[in-house]
Order: C-alpha cells, then sequence, then structure tokens
C-alpha cells in the first residue's frame, strides 16, 4: 500500500510569517495538533517546517515567552521528514519510528504538499487488515465444518 492512498488529503497549513496565535487558532479551528509549514514555489506549495501544539504548549508557554510576540517560523521545527506519495507505507511507519514523529507530510514526486500521513492512519489500515484477517480465517472454519462435519 502505498502513502498517497492512506494519507488525509486536506492540509491545514500555516507559513513562516503567521502569527504565532492565529497557528493555535488554526488548529483549534481545524483539531489538529500539527500544521504544515509551506512556502509557495511555482510548482505548489513545498513543505519547509512542521508546527505542534507541543512546541507552542512547551516550547513557547512553559519557558514564559510571549507567544504573542512570535511567527511561525521562529518555533517550528525545520526541514521536515517528507515521505513521497509513491511510497511505501511501511518505509513510513520506518520513517517515523527512526526520526521519533507522529506525522508526515506527503509530497508528489516535485516535492509539492499533497497531504499528511499520520501514525493514526497506518493504525487504522492496520486494524482493518488484522480484521478482514479475522473474518478470512472464521468463514475458512466455517466452511471446513460444513465440509465435514463432526462424527459421533
Amino acid at each position: 500500500m502505498r502513502a498517497g492512498e492512506l494519507c488525509t488529503r486536506i492540509v491545514v497549513f500555516a507559513e513562516r510569517d503567521m502569527e504565532l496565535a492565529e497557528a493555535a487558532r488554526l488548529m483549534r479551528e481545524h483539531h489538529v495538533g500539527t500544521l504544515v509549514v509551506v512556502e509557495d514555489a511555482p510548482k505548489g506549495r513545498v513543505p519547509v517546517g512542521m508546527l505542534t501544539d507541543r512546541d507552542i504548549a512547551v516550547g513557547i508557554l512553559a519557558g514564559g515567552v510571549d507567544p504573542r510576540s512570535l511567527r511561525v517560523g521562529e518555533v517550528m521545527t525545520e526541514k521536515p521528514v517528507t515521505i513521497r506519495e509513491s511510497d511505501d507505507v511501511l518505509d513510513a511507519l520506518r520513517m517515523m519510528r527512526s526520526r521519533g514523529v507522529r506525522r508526515l507530510p506527503v509530497t508528489d514526486e516535485g516535492g509539492v504538499l499533497v497531504g499528511i500521513l499520520s501514525l493514526d492512519d497506518l493504525l487504522e489500515a492496520v486494524a482493518e487488515q488484522l480484521a478482514e484477517l479475522a473474518r478470512a480465517i472464521a468463514v475458512e472454519r466455517a466452511h471446513e465444518a460444513r465440509a465435514r462435519p463432526a462424527r459421533r
């Protein structure tokens, strides 16, 4: 299965010069904990960073910094780990694990943002596949029982 098949295609994003308070309002309004920070390029929006609610809460508020004085570009994690939509989801999982992230911006072959893939997306897909395996086993057992009734 490919990353592009599982990713969420509607991505809430921010730009470097956006006020941090506005970014936080976007997170609340869209019920997300992460914004992909993008730059406009001739080919489309290219991911250049990630901003999480944790960055704001732990990195800024807990540090006693006034968030009203900051822009997204001052707080974001630069050079986000990305994955291409044509890459296998197992590669995405390995990348998440090795880099310690829960979300990956998904790009096309030209590096343009097309979606976001979360650990939750991967977990949901695996759960569906496990449920299908369990149903296949149940059907096989029922078929076996009909084909070979128990002898007394």
